[in-house]
């Protein structure tokens, strides 16, 4: 039989517990529901209790002897992190691309010139599934190690029915070998390969016609994601990929606004999306539409600075009411981080978020941004016991010392995984 697990005295206890659901927005980013000398009881995988640790001693002093007890004395301990948008599953690397850009390359001159998303797309072809599930084991044992317990991951390096089920394949076959969650999204739509360049609507066609039927058939992704951006999909083409996703029953996502203003914030409130991502270029009328349509901001701080752009305006967006998430977007071309703490240090640096916002914006809404927040994203009795104990003393020095894994302890869903 398993032991209970105890864990107490932690010096703060970042609950995120919250009376009203759904993705947290302006103030409420900020109220972290903070216990000191807080103290967890996890049984089979699931919380049973919060509180004091004087509470839970009282509570359960009948089966202490029981208990695999964790002394959390001096240290923070937080829900896991949740990590609402990368492209884990992908064959190759592209350091050359890294050195291009300090020679002065865009993203899309290199992305035209045959690199960026058409370079993985070949050794993403190239690969067998059993080298991408390698490959792919590699970074969520290194997500794994900075505190990330659930990952949404796209396709989108296939970019032809073969490969891009082959990606969804791996990330369905990793989500039952390996501890983190995986929570699948179709990106199809994520360039068009250049056997379509010159016919772009006939790309688009097929993933309608032939992709998302199969896709959402076999039951392999929760989400649909597309790359509205100039020179790769319109608003028009983004649209009809869309809304034929959420006719297969796929809940639309959007890559929006990166690189230019190109309506793509617009966009995500009009087809209902539940998540933007990147906006670094978002126009004001977008913001206020997210705002009101409850989109989430899913902002890529790190991809920002990889590309020496300038930062999505997270601390308007907040201002505005559109509920922020926070991501890695782990990609080979301008994010190649698993590093969470980072983003969340960036977050405050770059986007000006509060260190409790920005715990937030990687937790619990995160987890709203890919529907797990009845799951994970704060510690509740009844959710996954999913549970980092952290090598300082609040969520404040969390987000001040830069740079660093103050990773000790996680568990996932009850088991130890790291520490």
């Amino acid at each position: 039989m398993v032991k209970p697990i105890w864990i107490m005295h932690a010096s703060q206890l970042v609950t995120l517990a919250h009376e009203s659901p759904g993705p947290r927005v302006k103030e409420a980013m900020s109220e972290l529901a903070i216990i000191k000398d807080g103290s967890i009881w996890i049984e089979n995988g699931i919380i049973q209790a919060i509180g004091t640790t004087n509470e839970l001693q009282t509570n359960y002093a009948d089966r202490i002897e029981e208990a695999e007890i964790v002394d959390a004395s001096g240290h923070l301990v937080t829900p896991g992190l949740v990590d609402p948008h990368t492209h884990l599953a992908f064959g190759g690397s592209r350091e050359r691309e890294f050195e291009m850009r300090l020679e002065g390359a865009t993203y899309m001159d290199i992305m035209n010139a045959g690199g960026g998303i058409h370079a993985t797309t070949r050794m993403t072809r190239e690969a067998t599934e059993d080298e991408l599930v390698e490959q792919t084991t590699k970074r969520l044992n290194s997500f794994l190690a900075h505190g990330v317990t659930t990952v949404e991951g796209k396709s989108g390096y296939g970019l032809d029915l073969e490969t891009e089920l082959k990606q969804l394949r791996v990330m369905k076959r990793l989500q039952a070998e390996h501890p983190i969650d995986i929570v699948p999204t179709f990106m199809g739509a994520h360039a068009v390969p250049t056997e379509y360049k010159g016919r772009e609507d006939e790309y688009v066609d097929l993933i309608i016609n032939e992709m998302l039927p199969i896709v959402a058939s076999e039951k392999l992704a929760l989400f649909n994601d597309v790359f509205c951006e100039v020179g790769v999909f319109t608003p028009e083409q983004s649209e009809r990929i869309l809304e034929a996703g959420k006719l297969h029953g796929l809940t639309p996502k959007i890559h929006a606004d990166e690189i230019e203003p190109y309506q793509g914030a617009e966009l995500a409130a009009k087809v209902g999306a539940i998540s933007a991502e990147h906006l670094l270029k978002a126009s004001d009328v977008g913001i206020k539409a997210m705002a009101e349509q409850g989109v989430i901001a899913c902002l890529l701080p790190a991809t920002a600075l990889y590309l020496r752009e300038t930062a999505a305006k997270g601390r308007a967006m907040i201002d505005a009411g559109v509920p922020v998430a926070i991501s890695t977007d782990c990609n080979p071309g301008s994010s190649p981080t698993t590093s969470m703490p980072l983003v969340m240090n960036l977050a405050c640096i770059s986007m000006r978020l509060t260190p409790a916002e920005s715990l937030c914006a990687a937790t619990y809404n995160a987890a709203c941004a890919i529907q797990m927040e009845d799951k994970v994203g704060s510690l509740e009795v009844g959710k996954q016991a999913d549970v980092i104990l952290w090598n300082v003393n609040n969520y404040q020095e969390l987000q001040y010392l830069f740079g660093v894994n103050h990773v000790k302890y996680v568990w996932k869903k009850g088991v130890q995984v790291v520490g």
